[in-house]
């Protein structure tokens, strides 16, 4: 399947895809159309191997400002309990497939991430933030539940449940300073370094072994469930399969050779076509 959205910019290259949104004139706000293509992209992303790492960013003065004002939310109040659930189903369903998409994401941020902006970065693996970036989860502003598109649930393991109790209930927006020293970013850079810092993060992250980065990805996500006995077991039997890989043995012959390995796995080099 040939990713070609309309809602936004999609490029791959040297296995990196990069998904720009591209409405800098409304702050990139999301509509019903783009909402459902983010959703798409990201599920397609997992059957593309040619891909390795996703940066997810956008253009002009913000990164995402949320749903769009004119085209969601007077939509919204025209709507029953069950079209508006039909809805809210579509937005959760984006961040879980950024969550179940089992390659590095990373999401360069800057100015307005705010709503739903704020949510997708916080579904990323990897956030770097330029030093203009203004985060909000602002569902509380506009007299709506926190607890939205997933945020409940990422927010506390990503910065702990206090700072997240915080963020969620207040709506309050912080800078990237203010992100970084609570563990809501990786990295603050100066606005005009946020291209290269984060193209070459998904580089760097493209070049390594993919299907142990997808194990990786996969095993964050299922351990917070378990009991440190399960989860030891889960990671002797994930790390075994690792073990069979042919990138196991291509890293060991590098460093033998005092090489940098030159990883070709692909993400799920073990599937069934």
């Amino acid at each position: 399947m040939k990713i070609e959205p309309r809602g936004f910019r999609y490029e791959e290259k040297d296995g990196v895809a990069t998904i720009t949104l591209a409405r800098p004139d409304r702050l990139n706000s999301l509509t019903f159309a783009i909402y459902e293509e983010l959703r798409d992209t990201f599920a397609a992303l997992d059957h593309h191997d040619s891909v390795r790492a996703v940066v997810i960013t956008g253009e002009g003065r913000g990164f995402c400002s949320g749903g769009d004002v004119d085209d969601i939310i007077a939509e919204l109040f025209s709507r029953d309990m069950q079209g508006l659930v039909a809805f809210t189903r579509v937005t959760g369903a984006l961040i879980a497939n950024i969550r179940k998409l089992r390659k590095p994401v990373v999401a360069a941020v800057h100015g307005a991430t705010v709503g739903a902006g704020a949510v997708i970065a916080l579904a990323a693996d990897l956030r770097i933030a330029a030093d203009t970036t203004k985060f909000g989860f602002i569902f509380p502003r506009v007299g709506l539940c926190g607890a939205d598109m997933g945020a409940a649930y990422l927010l506390p393991r990503v910065i702990g449940l206090g700072h997240a109790t915080e963020l969620l209930f207040l709506g309050d927006i912080i800078r990237a300073d203010r992100a970084l020293a609570i563990g809501l970013v990786h990295k603050v850079v100066p606005a005009e370094a946020l291209a290269s810092e984060s193209r070459a993060l998904a580089e760097r992250l493209a070049s390594g072994p993919a299907f142990a980065h997808a194990m990786t990805k996969q095993m964050l996500e299922s351990e917070h469930t378990m009991s440190l006995d399960q989860a030891m077991e889960a990671e002797a039997q994930v790390q075994a399969i690792c073990m069979m890989h042919p990138d196991f043995r291509t890293a060991h012959d590098a460093w033998n050779n005092k090489q940098a390995p030159l990883f070709q796995g692909a993400p799920f080099a073990f599937r069934d076509k």
